[in-house]
């Protein structure tokens, strides 16, 4: 499977179906990233059309190994514009902001558990640390392209991960769970 940089110079040299692998490759993330903000996935949904559409029509020049990270940069400041034609721009939440996979019932029960009391923890912490845990753990993004995201530097991406880590498992610690981040 090619890499989003190949797929993406293809998709400038004419190959339409190069779009349509970014988008089955990244659709269902930038949805739940934009479902934090918006809070219903039918606007996500339509938020996220809306970001591959001006990314493939525009057709910007996006550095080598950066297509995620200006991905999810578009994402945000989709929604962030969706915000100032409806309501002020909400905090980032991430109420059932994974999409739901396959298991076995034991592992959904598990990773049930464990996912509510990440997000009852994480609902507890303060909010300036949400955002960049969700990017860099749950979208994989580094910290490089997170700070790129947010408009901050890495450093500041790593001191606030650092931090929300260390306050994430003192929480956890309180729900029960005393193995996280190990």
């Amino acid at each position: 499977m090619p890499g989003d940089d190949a797929l993406y110079r293809q998709y400038l040299d004419g190959d339409e179906s190069a779009c349509d692998a970014l988008m089955l490759r990244y659709g269902d993330a930038v949805v739940a990233y934009l479902y934090g903000f918006v809070h219903n996935y039918e606007d996500a949904e339509d938020l996220m059309l809306e970001v591959f559409a001006r990314i493939m029509v525009r057709r910007p020049a996006i550095r080598e190994g950066g297509f995620r990270a200006y991905l999810f940069k578009a994402a945000r400041h989709e929604a962030a514009r969706f915000h100032r034609v409806r309501t002020r721009l909400q905090e980032f939440a991430l109420d059932d902001a994974l999409p739901p996979s396959e298991d076995s019932p034991e592992d959904a029960v598990m990773r049930s558990e464990r996912g509510a009391a990440l997000q009852r923890c994480l609902a507890r912490a303060d909010a300036r640390y949400r955002e960049p845990l969700w990017l860099v753990y749950a979208m994989g993004l580094s910290y490089a392209q997170t700070a790129s995201v947010l408009g901050c530097s890495a450093k500041k991406i790593d001191n606030l991960v650092a931090a929300g880590k260390k306050l994430l498992r003192r929480e956890l610690e309180k729900e029960g769970v005393t193995h996280a981040f190990e």
